[in-house]
């Protein structure tokens, strides 16, 4: 729910600052909203005496926080139940004071709201003292990278203003806090029903000498200002119009213009802004950041939603792996080997798990210790993990432009976690990077082919071993290497696995990413041939156009594909490792011979039935089909 009145509405040149204000449920928040809005004048004019005079009719007393609670839903369970977003003024500057509820089954819309947030109030009533909410709300600022925080210990009237109570508290949640590396600004003593430091000092804490919470919001910064840091434009929809296509989006951070030169994450196609275009305001030749606009480019490449425009000399990442530090709310655990989608900025992907490194209970800040073999990450606890997605994303870390730092986790239906990227040693695309240039040329050495078929006894040769999950080729692979290099053959298994864990560590499963690994591979097994080496593959390679490709790239004879073919019932028969039971279970997708097809060889150099043949008979074959090639 957002509360906005037009009164409320600051000019669009006016210094801004999004704070949230978060507390165990009946702390005082939506009391607190209500008297700051009173305090500094911000109500829109008769709002007061409107509910005032509600109050009276239904013979209740009025209370302040009505001036928040607009939903009936809200006032008949005398909880808030949604993230409120409130307008406010000081003489320093315009507040965006988003409300969120403290109820532990409302956290989810208490992350949501304090993701948006450069600061913090953060609600402790004086006579229940810190709670587990309290707490937790206060590792979760922590999570989101929200440093200035101010703690307001509230309803100091029901325990007759006491400076013991109020240092006692202080003591307690300052240490808890220290723990999880918040220093808030200060600690302020104050009654949001009788207005005490909350705009103004009031009478009843003459021991009280700092300043009020209002005052204290003056204090803080803001963020550094959206428009200094790099473009990030990401694609909500592409739109028809007049034979144009519109990109439009959300301008997220920095400006763009007319004329730039912008580079699409995570696809890096380039082109350049032909127009921008808005609706229902004057034209203007750039946009800034919290603008909604479209653009035009000159160049008519496809983009579509979830791409985001950044220049070509400042891109965010797009990668398929970062770490992640993850806040889990959904009723279901956060579980290791299950598909779940990603949501960051406009982009949807599928993730899992890749490496769950630590769970927290967000509570204590106690490492969560399972039994053996019990990897999951429970609601309402806090994990530091590696996330795979299945196709690249854009991102940057949250330290460096935080809309690009900050994700959801659907599970289903239902949003059921959020999080944030943290720093690490992420390759970032380079302007250079996206401009193919002519003047590349391939060199070729002074030891010819035929010198090292006369230092070796062989020549190079690339033995592509093609077929399902579990047909035998890694099996097969390291075996026939051995009975090579025990023939003094000059030797070496490229194998899929291994490949993921570096040159590929950034791909996915998707027909796209599966495309571009068989390239990268086929790209490297040429070189190994070129230098003389018997090359050993071990891919399941699904696609025969992208086998053929690397034949084509190869010399006549030295691509050699080996096909097992094995049925797909013997290879789950094989699978130790439960992958095929998983993949017909819908928690591995785009899994080969289950959810993905696979292209058989229209014409191998060998064909071996594993089913029927041992390992060392296999290797004997390809072996004997080299032995005949050499003569």
């Amino acid at each position: 729910m957002s509360v906005t009145p037009q009164s409320l509405q600051p000019p669009v040149a006016a210094e801004q600052l999004k704070i949230v204000i978060l507390g165990h449920v009946d702390h005082g928040k939506s009391t607190l909203v209500g008297r700051i809005l009173h305090d500094t004048g911000s109500l829109p004019e008769g709002k007061l005496e409107q509910l005032q005079q509600i109050a009276e009719r239904r013979r209740v007393p009025f209370e302040w926080a009505n001036l928040m609670d607009a939903l009936q839903a809200e006032r008949d369970q005398n909880i808030s139940i949604d993230t409120a977003q409130i307008w406010f003024h000081t003489q320093k500057r315009h507040y965006v004071m988003i409300d969120a509820p403290g109820h532990k089954e409302f956290i989810k819309n208490m992350v949501t709201g304090a993701a948006q947030a450069e600061a913090a109030l953060l609600l402790i009533d004086a006579h229940e003292g810190v709670q587990e909410n309290s707490r937790r709300h206060g590792y979760l600022l922590d999570l989101l990278g929200i440093r200035q925080v101010a703690v307001l210990v509230n309803k100091m009237d029901l325990v007759n203003y006491s400076q013991e109570r109020f240092n006692a508290i202080e003591a307690e949640y300052r240490i808890w806090l220290a723990q999880v590396g918040l220093q808030p600004s200060r600690f302020i003593p104050i009654s949001a029903r009788e207005g005490d430091n909350v705009a103004a000092p009031g009478t009843h804490m003459p021991w009280w000498k700092g300043p009020t919470a209002v005052e204290t919001l003056d204090e803080f910064k803001a963020a550094r200002s959206l428009g200094d840091q790099p473009l990030r434009f990401p694609i909500q929809d592409v739109y028809r119009f007049d034979h144009r296509r519109i990109l439009a989006g959300r301008v997220e951070s920095g400006r763009i213009q007319v004329g730039e030169r912008l580079s699409f994450a995570p696809s890096n196609k380039t082109s350049t802004v032909k127009t921008i275009e808005r609706w229902n305001a004057p034209a203007r030749d750039f946009a800034e950041a919290g603008e909604s606009i479209g653009i035009t480019l000159t160049d008519q490449i496809f983009v579509q939603r979830g791409a985001v425009a950044a220049p070509e000399n400042a891109p965010p990442y797009a990668l398929t792996c970062f770490k992640a530090r993850v806040f889990w709310l959904g009723k279901q655990p956060f579980m290791p080997g299950r598909p779940y989608r990603l949501k960051l900025a406009t982009q949807e992907v599928e993730c899992h798990i890749d490496k769950l490194e630590r769970v927290i209970d967000a509570s204590t800040l106690q490492t969560v210790e399972r039994p053996a073999g019990a990897s999951f990450v429970g609601r309402h606890e806090a994990a530091e993990l590696t996330l795979r997605t299945n196709k690249p994303v854009a991102f940057d870390a949250v330290t460096e432009v935080a809309a690009m730092g900050r994700f959801v986790i659907v599970d289903g239906f239902d949003v059921a976690g959020g999080g944030v990227i943290v720093p690490n040693s992420y390759p970032r695309r380079t302007a250079d990077s996206l401009h193919k240039s002519h003047n590349i040329f391939w060199t070729s050495g002074r030891v010819t082919p035929a010198q090292r078929l006369l230092r070796h006894g062989h020549g190079g040769r690339v033995l592509w071993l093609t077929g399902l999950s579990c047909s035998g080729k890694s099996t097969i692979a390291t075996e026939l290497e051995r009975q090579l290099f025990e023939r003094d053959k000059l030797v070496y298994v490229l194998d899929g696995d291994n490949m993921r864990h570096g040159l590929c560590n950034d791909l996915g499963f998707s027909p796209r990413d599966r495309r571009e690994n068989i390239r990268r591979i086929g790209e490297v097994a040429k070189l190994f041939a070129d230098a003389g080496v018997i090359c050993i593959t071990a891919f399941i390679s699904p696609y025969r156009e992208d086998r053929e490709a690397i034949r084509k790239s190869m010399p006549t004879g030295q691509f050699i594909e080996v096909y097992l073919n094995v049925p797909v019932e013997v290879c789950e028969q094989r699978d130790t490792k439960g992958l095929y039971a998983k993949a017909r279970a819908g928690k591995i997708r785009e899994f080969t011979g289950v959810s993905a097809p696979y292209e058989p060889p229209a014409s191998p150099e060998i064909e071996l039935p594993t089913a029927q043949l041992a390992v060392n008979e296999c290797a004997t074959k390809i072996i004997a089909f080299l032995d005949a090639q050499e003569q």
